[in-house]
């Protein structure tokens, strides 16, 4: 797992509670940076009696711990004092304080030209964490709410060594229904939730991924080269949703958004899937608001801000010339 990967994955944990922090001694650690921004009080945290203030003083140190966190992730070289402070509005005496105590329990490290980093003792926690139990049990309320509406299975999956994991399903409760099993595989060019994580991936990784993949049809209408399958990603880029229109199953429609992170990439993808004799090409429309309202509703819930996936992903297409 990669630092940015591992930052995000602590970031969506610490919002997934919102103002709980992951393992108690960490909260002591929080509690201790806040009460050495208190320069008047020596009592030990343990035995001072928490006021309201305090729990909203210390809600506040999570927040600003949080905003130097996320700008060290955008930074592989690592930052200043001055930047840190320029990126995320804290005065300079507080995120010094904050960055020296991160800094001396090894949470950050700090280059010998005065540059901060992320530490071992970070990275150690955010790798012993499971992102795809936090992305279900964040999505979970979400994608019950697209079930319902829809009345057709739902479906959350994350690209695993070059295929679609599914991670979760909600079958719909029509006798007649499409069903996947969570821990299945599926190819990406042969569904709608494929096509969203491929078309969304930054520039280098989705050319990798390309150059990896093996076009077996599963139905006469199963996409069987390189040529159309980037055809394809350039046109889910622009529209900001995929399809599968009976590619991966005869009779069977899909329709599938992207859940993206802080720098627009998958974490993974959204979708809803039926009989395309109560999905119909003129339904997709409809339904793909609902996919990308779901998708976008679980990225804000991670812990992301929401944006306009359309605007930002065809600029990446135009980086994604066809060959």
């Amino acid at each position: 797992m990669n630092i940015v990967s591992r930052i995000e994955t602590l970031r969506s944990i610490l919002f997934k509670s919102r103002a709980t922090v992951l393992i108690s001694e960490t909260e002591v650690r929080v509690r201790t940076i806040a009460n050495s921004a208190a320069h008047n009080d020596n009592r030990s945290p343990e035995s001072r009696p928490l006021k309201p203030d305090s729990a909203a003083a210390s809600v506040g140190v999570i927040s600003k711990v949080l905003r130097i966190l996320e700008a060290l992730q955008g930074s592989s070289a690592g930052l200043g004092l001055k930047s840190i402070c320029d990126s995320t509005g804290i005065n300079k005496s507080t995120a010094h304080r904050f960055l020296k105590h991160l800094e001396r329990e090894g949470y950050l490290l700090r280059t010998q030209a005065g540059a901060y980093l992320i530490g071992p003792r970070l990275a150690q926690i955010s790798a012993h964490s499971n992102l795809n139990a936090t992305l279900q049990a964040v999505a979970r309320p979400i994608l019950w709410e697209l079930w319902k509406a829809t009345q057709e299975t739902v479906n959350l999956a994350v690209l695993d060594r070059g295929t679609v994991l599914y991670v979760d399903v909600i079958e719909s409760p029509h006798e007649f229904r499409l069903a996947s099993r969570v821990g299945a595989r599926r190819s990406l060019h042969a569904t709608a939730l494929g096509k969203a994580l491929a078309a969304f991936l930054p520039p280098e990784q989705c050319e990798d991924t390309l150059s990896t993949m093996t076009f077996q049809a599963s139905t006469p209408c199963t996409v069987m080269n390189l040529v159309q399958f980037r055809q394809e990603l350039a046109k889910v880029r622009r529209q900001g949703y995929a399809i599968d229109n009976e590619e991966a199953v005869q009779g069977a429609r899909c329709v599938s958004a992207p859940i993206l992170g802080a720098r627009d990439e998958p974490l993974a993808a959204v979708s809803v899937s039926g009989p395309v004799t109560r999905i119909s090409l003129n339904q997709v429309p409809a339904l793909a608001a609902a996919v990308r309202s779901a998708a976008n509703n679980i990225s804000v819930a991670m812990g992301f801000s929401p944006r306009n996936s359309v605007i930002t992903n065809q600029r990446r297409g135009e980086e994604l010339a066809p060959v």
